[in-house]
């Protein structure tokens, strides 16, 4: 969800930083006010969530002082400047520093609250980006994301420890829609390279040209970006869809790799979306490219291997649509669960991602069901079922699982609550828990 914008309103005037608030809260802002610039820096820092709106003549830290301030502790934080009638140069000097916009007295109040709009969408687009960064960077964040206890999972998340702490390159292959790019991201956020740079490059988007230009160069004299060899010097360089690099490309990457030597100044990721029956990366890559991209090697599981962990997926992934629609979560029956478990997932996550997110739609217009979402639209709209049976046990099992996380997360954790609504005692969930790996401590 979108984080609630703030604006701070600075001005020595009582009745100017009142009649500002008063408009802007009537326009749904979320107002604060400080009647000196040294009071308003006791609040604003680098991750005030929110704009500032100053004004320029003040007694004490006037507001040309106030902006260079803010603008030494956050470049990026939005302040409009209130101006004098006439004080041009100064608002010119002002936008020079680093403000965002400037509104000259007597200013219409609609266009306060037009620049007051850009200016929170502008602080809203920085902090979603920041905190995505902060997210990639975490191992620990990252990790939570590749969720499911199932075998081939367990073993992927020891792959992405154990190669993350090495300094090889690193091949990532597997299905389309299994998470590729998640894995890079993990595989450089527990490695040593973790604080420095990860740059992505889609090698399929891009014509030959284009990319030859954005991986290695020469940029343009207005190219605000260094060639990704560059950009990415002692961090890591993932490319996406590698299998698309022509013969020309692939032997300069090649010359790039051997020239950086060992340890690598550079980490490599390639990744492979190679889609073709019977084909794979060794096929099209050159051989002396692809055994020095694949010194190390992750194949990403698809999910139809996945067995139980589809349930888990599909359900945090229909909790979080159901919260981004504002409707409650739909429910899953044994069928259901089953039909989910059968199905082969071609598409893999990325299909279950939309399956989830129409079962919500579904769901709140309270008509179709999970079934139809898994029909196939190529086999004349039969339901379309994995060719690997198995057993009745594993499927009951892993309702009775989901059934239980689900419970415990709507209850959050209270086991009273629980034995009540599923109609068991309490050795009997106990005993179910500790089979199916679930401790009360995650839902409290």
């Amino acid at each position: 969800m979108a984080q609630a914008m703030k604006i701070a309103i600075v001005d020595d005037e009582q009745d100017m930083r009142q009649s500002i608030s008063q408009w802007l809260a009537l326009s749904g802002y979320d107002t604060e006010t400080f009647g000196s610039a040294e009071d308003a820096l006791k609040t604003l820092g680098p991750e005030y969530p929110g704009i500032v709106i100053s004004d320029i003549k003040m007694p004490g830290m006037d507001g040309m002082q106030f902006l260079k301030k803010l603008m030494g502790s956050d470049s990026a934080l939005p302040v409009i400047m209130i101006t004098g009638h006439g004080d041009v140069p100064m608002a010119v000097e002002a936008m020079r520093v680093g403000a965002f916009d400037f509104l000259e007295k007597p200013f219409n109040p609609d266009r306060m609250s037009e620049l007051a709009k850009k200016a929170t969408n502008a602080r809203r687009l920085v902090m979603d980006n920041r905190a995505l960064r902060r997210e990639l960077s975490d191992g620990g964040q990252l990790m939570k994301k590749l969720i499911g206890q199932s075998p081939v999972m367990e073993r992927l998340r020891e792959d992405i420890l154990d190669l993350g702490q090495a300094d090889g390159h690193v091949l990532i292959d597997g299905e389309t829609g299994t998470g590729k790019t998640l894995v890079a991201h993990a595989l450089h956020a527990v490695g040593s390279r973790a604080g420095k740079k990860f740059v992505l490059v889609s090698c399929g988007a891009l014509e030959e040209d284009m990319l030859s230009k954005r991986l290695f160069g020469p940029m343009l004299p207005e190219d605000a970006q260094l060639p990704a060899i560059e950009e990415a010097r002692g961090g890591t360089l993932v490319l996406e869809d590698v299998e698309a690099l022509s013969e020309t490309l692939q032997a300069r990457l090649l010359s790039v790799i051997n020239e950086q030597g060992t340890p690598a100044e550079t980490r490599i990721v390639a990744i492979s979306n190679l889609q073709e029956a019977g084909r794979t990366s060794e096929d099209v890559l050159r051989n002396d490219l692809f055994y020095r991209l694949a010194a190390l090697r992750i194949t990403v599981p698809p999910l139809r291997q996945r067995g139980e962990d589809i349930l888990t997926l599909f359900t945090r992934l229909s909790e979080q649509f159901s919260e981004e629609y504002g409707c409650d979560t739909p429910q899953v029956s044994a069928q259901e669960a089953a039909q989910l478990l059968q199905a082969p997932w071609p598409g893999n996550v990325r299909q279950l991602i939309n399956v989830a997110e129409r079962a919500v739609l579904q769901s709140r217009r309270g008509s179709g069901t999970i079934a139809s979402l898994l029909m196939s639209d190529h086999e004349e709209m039969q339901p379309v079922m994995t060719t690997e049976g198995k057993p009745l046990k594993e499927y009951v099992e892993a309702f009775e699982r989901m059934l239980i996380d689900n419970t415990m997360r709507r209850h959050k954790g209270s086991i009273s609550s629980v034995m009540d609504e599923l109609c068991l005692p309490r050795r009997t969930l106990n005993e179910k828990m500790a089979k199916y790996g679930l401790q009360r401590s995650d839902y409290l």
